[in-house]
């Protein structure tokens, strides 16, 4: 595996840059746009399900927090490095980082369309929600792509400024809401039973999908194997604080026949006990949340990119890194080639759909990597610096692996319903594939590549 240094990428990402990194991707789009999705199948128990999500990610980021702090976390590339370094040969490794890059740039294109339908309100009746959707979204995307092309430290610049920004739109959300709840609204708290509850669990998994984007850039970050594994932990417990209060204010002022039809739940709940105006704060807040979801995300395929390039498993020209800007440009290129040509195409769901699915599955093995680690590479595992003890590590990869795989039964399950229940045509012309037909299709193309390689 190369180092860092030998990549060409610079290392200007401060602490202040790698916790807007981490709480932009966290406290982001999913926050802001899944709330009302969840509620109709679990009603206001969505708070408990970020507590239960809450525990098998922060249990899921030990394993990061235990590579991040070994040499492995001055690389670019996450777990692509773990994985290899448990998993000998690579393929493993490349898959994961393939079904990672696939779900990165239908993200992409979705944060640019979901960043769209929240700035034309703005623009007080001057843009058209249906004809300007499509141009608005491109110039979202092209806004955020063109700095990341001008070097890494731009990107951390307007993270951390949008994050500053984001924290007080919330604070305006949240303080004055808490003097606002109806406790009737918590009833029924469990709208659609128990397995209402785990569905709810899938799509809510949202807001957390993505919270290990910083690992990517940890060839970036200033002393990174003591700084990132910190941010991990503390921001994935922040998170949780955060999203179970939000929550609390959401479905505690916001009647449920209201927050069902609801776009925007977190601005229409601002709209109903702020003064006249004053809501555009917190819709300012949510146009920063997605903002800073895709600035973050942007960084990912890039940096997976480079790191594949430099062991062999990409095309060497695919990972190359600008020496002017420390940039790898003509990875961020193709990436933002190819969500231009989904958004244009209107095509999002054939990478979109595999997104949460992928990424669950890469967590899953991502653990079953920091079980293995002792055995298979205890020359690594002594050079583990984070405080974080042997038995808590595998306590926590076991909750990590268990937890997350009932969200893949859940998945499976309601994936097989839906293929026993429509046909492939009637799937086709909705493009309502499943995640479990978009991942064999993606895994057998990733497959075809590897072999080639």
């Amino acid at each position: 595996m190369s180092d860092a240094s030998a990549t060409g990428l610079r290392r200007d990402l401060g602490r202040a840059a790698a916790w807007a990194a981490l709480l932009g991707t966290l406290v982001g789009a999913g926050i802001f746009r899944v709330t009302s999705d969840s509620w109709q199948l679990t009603g206001p128990s969505v708070m408990l399900g970020h507590v239960v999500l809450g525990i098998p990610v922060l249990a899921t980021s030990v394993a990061y927090a235990v590579f991040l702090s070994t040499p492995l976390g001055r690389l670019p590339g996450g777990e692509v490095n773990h994985l290899r370094a448990v998993f000998p040969g690579g393929r493993l490794a490349f898959l994961g980082a393939w079904l990672k890059i696939i779900a990165y740039l239908g993200a992409f294109a979705f944060l640019a369309q979901v960043l769209a339908d929240h700035v034309i309100p703005l623009a007080f009746g001057a843009l058209d929600p249906e004809e300007d959707r499509l141009w608005v979204a491109l110039v979202c995307l092209t806004i955020f792509y063109i700095p990341h092309l001008a070097g890494v430290r731009w990107f951390g610049r307007s993270q951390v400024l949008m994050c500053v920004l984001l924290a007080m739109a919330i604070a305006v959300l949240v303080l004055p809401g808490l003097f606002h709840i109806d406790p009737a609204n918590y009833r029924p708290f469990f709208r659609g039973g128990t397995w209402g509850f785990l569905e709810s669990l899938v799509p809510l998994f949202f807001a957390w999908a993505g919270f290990e984007s910083l690992a990517q850039a940890a060839g970036e970050v200033k002393n990174s194997t003591k700084e990132v594994p910190r941010i991990f932990l503390r921001g994935v417990v922040l998170t949780i604080a955060l999203y179970v209060v939000m929550s609390l204010v959401t479905f505690g002022v916001l009647p449920g026949g209201a927050l069902e039809q609801s776009a925007t739940p977190m601005v229409d709940v601002a709209a109903s006990y702020l003064p006249g105006g004053a809501e555009h704060i917190v819709t300012a807040g949510a146009v920063l949340a997605i903002a800073t979801s895709l600035n973050a995300s942007l960084l990912v395929p890039s940096r997976l990119c480079v790191q594949l390039s430099a062991d062999g498993l990409l095309p060497g020209w695919l990972g190359r890194v600008s020496p002017a800007t420390g940039t790898p440009v003509l990875a961020l290129t193709a990436g933002y080639a190819v969500a231009v040509l989904l958004l244009v195409t209107g095509q999002l769901s054939l990478a979109l759909n595999i997104a949460i699915f992928a990424l669950i599955l890469l967590y899953i093995a991502h653990s079953s990597a920091l079980l293995m680690l002792p055995k298979r590479r205890p020359d690594l595992e002594a050079e583990v610096t984070v405080a974080i003890g042997p038995r808590t590590r595998v306590a926590a990869a076991l909750v990590s692996i268990a937890s997350l795989s009932v969200l893949v039964v859940v998945q499976v399950v309601g994936d097989v319903r839906a293929i026993a229940g429509e046909s492939l045509s009637a799937r086709a012309s909705s493009g309502g594939f499943t995640a479990l037909e978009l991942g064999a299709f993606w895994l057998l193309i990733g497959a075809a590549l590897m072999k080639r390689r």
